[in-house]
């Protein structure tokens, strides 16, 4: 894709999800409306947030939906251990591909929810399962056998449930999706955010709940550089100190996603006068 703006939503979790919203939502508020955008790309979190986005839901909807948390969702939770041995696996590894496959390896000794419950959560969470007709929508994820990155899209023959259930299913954590007859995990094992989909695009935003990437995986920063120096005007938008301490230190904690969901809100119109140069250089309404 050549000119035009994306929008780029990275990965973080359940309260990653309630603060993308709430980012969006406030930005919106003060008239910088980033679901228009010509691109979306979607990266764990962000693919839920992508997918809904791009629904045609009203935002105001999207975002009052975040304050209460819907009942029947499944809370997970990553140990001690398993962090350790992800962090391991993945600063010991030569490149991201080497990394995934060595975390792989963790994810299927670990005990994990059946695949369709898991699936009925991502399907209750997206307001609709068609991909969209009128914009470009990417859903990352990674090939569990070899390592390899993929975006999916409309033409890739796909279920969008399914797409982003493998956007979503964190090694460890959530079971691999099967797609095309193969298994996908977490498009964040590649990046937290893979904003580099958005390359040849003119304006990129980034919203990035998690920004570091541990060493082999590319940094928001990193990727968001590369696009500037190729000629693209970037912001990258991630948690303020309030909104680090309302998303708390949990990312899977849906009694957190209200909180995160507001102060995302409240950085996204705090946000908006910086965002508003790259997105659209013009005066901001005079109220929210």
């Amino acid at each position: 894709m050549t000119g035009g703006g994306a929008l780029v939503l990275g990965g973080g979790g359940v309260t990653g999800v309630a603060w993308e919203v709430g980012v969006l939502a406030g930005l919106a508020a003060r008239g910088i409306d980033l679901t228009m955008a010509d691109l979306v790309v979607g990266t764990s979190a962000g693919a839920v947030v992508a997918a809904q986005v791009t629904s045609g839901t009203p935002l105001a909807l999207l975002y009052r939906a975040q304050l209460t948390p819907p009942a029947g969702d499944i809370t997970a939770r990553m140990g001690l251990r398993a962090k350790l041995t992800f962090v391991w696996a993945v600063m010991r590894s030569p490149d991201t591909v080497t990394a995934c496959t060595r975390v792989v390896r963790m994810a299927v000794a670990s005990p994990l929810v059946p695949g369709h419950y898991r699936r009925a959560v991502i399907a209750a969470r997206l307001p609709s399962h068609a991909w969209p007709a009128r914009r470009r929508l990417l859903i990352t994820a990674v090939d569990v056998a070899t390592g390899q990155f993929k975006a999916f899209h409309d033409r890739s023959g796909v279920d969008l449930i399914d797409a982003v259930s493998a956007s979503c299913a964190v090694p460890g954590v959530w079971p691999p999706v099967r797609l095309n007859g193969r298994l996908w995990m977490d498009g964040g094992m590649r990046s937290a955010a893979n904003a580099d989909l958005a390359s040849g695009c003119r304006r990129v935003v980034i919203i990035a709940p998690l920004t570091r990437g541990l060493a082999p995986m590319a940094s928001v920063a990193e990727q968001a550089d590369a696009l500037r120096r190729a000629g693209a005007r970037v912001e990258v938008i991630a948690p303020s100190r309030a909104a680090r301490a309302a998303i708390g230190r949990d990312l899977l904690d849906p009694a957190r996603a209200a909180s995160a969901a507001r102060a995302g809100h409240g950085q996204g119109v705090q946000e908006a006068a910086r965002i508003t140069q790259v997105w659209a250089p013009r005066a901001l309404p005079s109220s929210a």
